[in-house]
Formats: structure tokens, sequence, C-alpha cells
């Protein structure tokens, strides 16, 4: 795959790891998420990255009914592409996970390459306030559950989309992730181009020091040589050193509020769009340039707004 000057910023809108009691300014609400996609692509995105929730107590939710009216908001108002997530909740089957992507036929969506512990209980130090009862439990939960993505788990995904031309933002939170990876493209469940999202710094994942950034890189250039576009998501505090690190090393990047809250030490990320401000600010002040929508269409061969579900 060519080289480009281009960097592709996807943008994590709302996800499962943070609950709203975190910030006041986590999207909730359909209109909420719909209308933080589109400040993220007005400011750069090229890629929005979708869950949904639950408008009355902001619980994750992965109906079909959930993402619709700001899937369809998205599309009026926006070329950007749209990635719905697979990876859903710790708490849902896979069958309640993969249900929107291949019912709305995305672009792209997420999929997870291996079942990990996932450590958010951590958090349940930092904030001690919630509001809802189903948070307390659910970050707790994290100590003895674990982010179940079997064998069985990810070919169910790969199979149930394979007819819908959908690409894979392939989230790879460990080296073995990679490995899985290749073997998927080995047995013919998921075709080239690849695009392979490196996370760094959940607990029960890979670290953040650079040195675990380069082993990430070096591995799948390995593994996928020339067939894939290569992004890197930082979880909080770390999410702009690392894409900072990404960038320079002719990497994408991934910023928003699923992944990290803050816009700087100690400081709250005001949106989603002042995340890809900072983000594009690192790209462009080391000599690089942002890629639209459609750019990344052609970067990652894509089959186009047109030929999705909603």
């Amino acid at each position: 795959m060519a080289k480009s000057n281009k960097v592709i910023i996807t943008c994590a809108i709302t996800g499962s790891i943070h609950t709203p009691s975190m910030s006041p300014n986590l999207p909730v609400t359909a209109e909420e998420i719909a209308d933080a996609a589109i400040g993220a692509a007005e400011a750069g995105a090229a890629i929005v990255h979708l869950h949904a929730r639950d408008p009355e107590n902001g619980k994750p939710d992965q109906s079909i009914e959930a993402f619709s009216p700001f899937l369809q908001v998205i599309k009026q108002r926006s070329g950007v592409v749209v990635n719905i997530t697979t990876g859903g909740a710790m708490t849902m089957t896979v069958e309640e996970r993969a249900r929107p992507a291949t019912h709305f036929k995305p672009e792209v969506a997420s999929l997870n390459m291996g079942t990990m512990n996932f450590g958010l209980y951590p958090m349940l130090e930092r904030f001690k306030e919630l509001k809802h009862d189903w948070e307390r439990e659910y970050l707790e939960g994290s100590r003895a559950g674990f982010f179940k993505n079997t064998f069985a788990d990810i070919e169910y995904i790969l199979t149930e989309c394979a007819e819908n031309d959908t690409r894979f933002e392939v989230e790879c939170y460990d080296i073995g992730h990679l490995y899985t990876l290749a073997h998927m493209v080995d047995r013919g469940f998921i075709k080239t181009p690849l695009f392979v999202q490196s996370v760094f710094g959940i607990l029960g994942g890979i670290g953040t020091d650079k040195e675990d950034i380069i082993h990430m890189k070096r591995t799948a250039d390995r593994l996928f040589g020339d067939e894939y576009q290569w992004s890197v998501l930082g979880a909080g505090r770390h999410q702009l050193r690392i894409a900072a690190m990404s960038a320079a090393m002719g990497g994408n990047v991934r910023v928003g509020m699923e992944d990290s809250l803050w816009a700087g030490a100690g400081r709250l990320a005001e949106s989603n769009a002042q995340q890809v401000t900072l983000a594009r600010q690192i790209i462009e002040g080391i000599g690089l340039e942002i890629a639209t929508p459609d750019e990344a269409r052609e970067m990652l061969a894509l089959k186009g707004g047109d030929q999705v579900n909603f």
C-alpha cells in the first residue's frame, strides 16, 4: 500500500468505557451523539466511530432502535465515514454486539481481536460519585469479568458481515491480537487492505511506553507488509502523546471521548471536536495533512457512503 502524506483521524464519539457521571460533556442522547459526530467531522475527523446509549441513564445500548436516529442525521448532514461498533459492551452477547453492523451495513465496523482482561474498576477510585446504579456495578464487574472475543466470536462477526462489503477497524490490544488477525487473513475471513487500530493503555492490554508502540508497529509491518493502514488510540491521558508518535511514524490516529475524557492535564474535554482539533494541530504541526472522508475511503478501499443501509 503506497505511503501517503495524509493522516486519517478517527473520532470515537461515546463508547462503553466511560459513564455519564464521569463528564457532563459525554454525549448520551441520539441528538447529542449526532451533533458530536458532525462537530468532529467539521473539525477534521474523516471517520466517526459510534456506540449508542440509553438516553434515560446512559447505559450502553446495542439495539437497532438506539442507532437509527443518529445514523440518519449524520448521513443527512455530513459526508463523514461511519464506523459502527461490534464491541458494544462486555456485558453483551456477540449476537447483540454484531446486530447494528449486520443491519446497517456500514462502510466500517470495529472488530476486537481477542478475549482479554479489560480492567475498568480503577476508575472507581477516581470517580467517587456516580449518578446511576448500573455504573458502579458495571465498572466493578470488570475486576472479575473479561471481554470475550473468542475465535468463534470473531468468525461469527466476520461471517455475518461478509455480504455487506464492510471494512473492519481491527482493534488490537496486544501483540497476540496481531497474530490472530494474521490467522484470520490466512483463513480468508478478512481481506486486505487491513485497517489495524493498535490500542494502548487499557488495563489488561499492552502499555503506553514508546517501546510498546514501536513493537506493535514493527510486528504489524512484519505480518502485513504494505497491505494495511496503521492507526493508534491511547487511553486516557496518553491519547495525544501516542497520536503524535503514530503520525510521526507514518500512521493514523484515533481520538474521542470513548477513549479519553481529557484535553490536557486536568482539563476535561469540552467536546469530541476539541480533541480532533488538538490532534489536527499535532499532525499539521509536523508538516502532514489530514485526510478528508473521501481520501480515507480511497486509502482504506471502502465501498462508499451510498452503499450503507441507513
